[in-house]
């Protein structure tokens, strides 16, 4: 008897596990997973750049980001909970990661790193969602990819702005 309550006790995960399994399986799903984090990341960056940029132009971007991903991460919520899709709470690990470096960095060097890193993170972003736009089969997160495609976009131009303007390449 102790040896079927232990397999049960260590099959229930796998038994409630499907849904945790489905952004794998589901190109949406993981849209939705997706840009639910890279927003998360945006904010806290943003909210960190805030505080500890030396350029009066990366405070800028961060309250941008701030703002901008603030306002589309409440309307991929909104999606989301019509749709009885969980979103993570959390930026990915990686993007953890890049945040917990940029922790360490001051002036320059942070201003630096955090522009070149917006570019690459926008870069990244508008890729997934220009895929979703054209081959998503959710009409609704379609539909949010495509009128969030243009902000991104100007994320992209105006850190890429800002990276000239500094000599920082990227």
């Amino acid at each position: 008897m102790k040896r079927i309550v232990a397999i049960l006790t260590l099959a229930s995960p796998l038994i409630a596990a499907p849904p945790a399994f489905a952004a794998d399986s589901d190109p949406d799903a993981a849209f939705y997973k997706q840009a639910a984090e890279a927003g998360i990341f945006e904010v806290e960056a943003g909210n960190q750049a805030q505080d500890k940029a030396g350029s009066q132009k990366v405070k800028d971007f961060g309250a941008m980001m701030v703002k901008d991903h603030t306002a589309a991460g409440d309307k991929l919520k909104s999606l989301a909970a019509s749709k009885n899709i969980s979103l993570p709470s959390s930026a990915s690990v990686g993007q953890m990661a890049t945040k917990t470096k940029l922790d360490v960095l001051t002036g320059d060097t942070y201003d630096k790193s955090y522009i070149t890193g917006q570019i690459k993170a926008h870069q990244e972003t508008i890729a997934l969602f220009k895929k979703e736009s054209a081959a998503g089969q959710d009409p609704e997160a379609k539909a949010f990819a495509t009128q969030t495609l243009p902000t991104l976009q100007h994320h992209l131009k105006a850190a890429q702005s800002i990276a000239a303007a500094a000599g920082y390449g990227g």
